[in-house]
C-alpha cells in the first residue's frame, strides 16, 4: 500500500526494496527476539546433556516440549538467517540478474536445509 503525501517521509513509506520494508523489519526482530530465550536454552540443554550417549539424548530429545522447542530454534534460526542474508543481498548485489539469483539460492538453501534439520529433529525424536 503506497502512502504519498506532500512530505518526503510520506513518498516513500511503502517504498523498501520489496515494497514491504517494515514488515520485513519486524519479522526480523520479531524472531531474534523470539531466539534469544530458545538460544539460552539450547545451551543449556547442549551443556546438560553433553558426554550423554545416542540413547540418552535421543531421550531427552523425545520429550514434547524438547522436541516442540528443538523445532521452533531451527525453523526460526533458519527463516531468521533467510531474512538477514535477503538484506545483505538487497544491499549489496547491484546487478538485478545476480540479484534475483542470489535472492533465490537463499530461500532455496534456507529451505533445504531448515528442512533437512527438521526431518533430523523429527528421526531422532520420534526413535528412527
Amino acid at each position: 500500500m503506497r502512502h504519498v503525501t506532500g512530505n518526503p517521509v510520506g513518498r516513500v513509506i511503502g517504498y523498501g526494496s520489496a515494497k514491504e520494508g517494515l514488515g520485513h523489519w519486524v519479522r526480523e526482530r520479531v524472531t531474534a527476539l523470539a531466539l534469544i530465550p530458545l538460544g539460552i536454552w539450547f545451551v543449556v540443554s547442549a551443556v546438560s546433556i553433553s558426554g550423554a550417549g545416542y540413547e540418552a539424548t535421543r531421550a531427552w530429545l523425545a520429550g514434547p516440549l524438547t522436541t516442540t522447542l528443538m523445532l521452533l530454534t531451527v525453523v526460526l534460526t533458519f527463516w531468521h538467517t533467510k531474512l538477514g542474508v535477503q538484506v545483505i543481498i538487497e544491499d549489496y548485489v547491484h546487478h538485478e540478474g545476480a540479484k534475483v539469483a542470489a535472492l533465490l539460492a537463499n530461500v532455496a538453501v534456507m529451505a533445504l536445509l531448515g528442512t533437512a534439520c527438521v526431518v533430523a529433529v523429527l528421526k531422532v525424536s520420534l526413535g528412527s
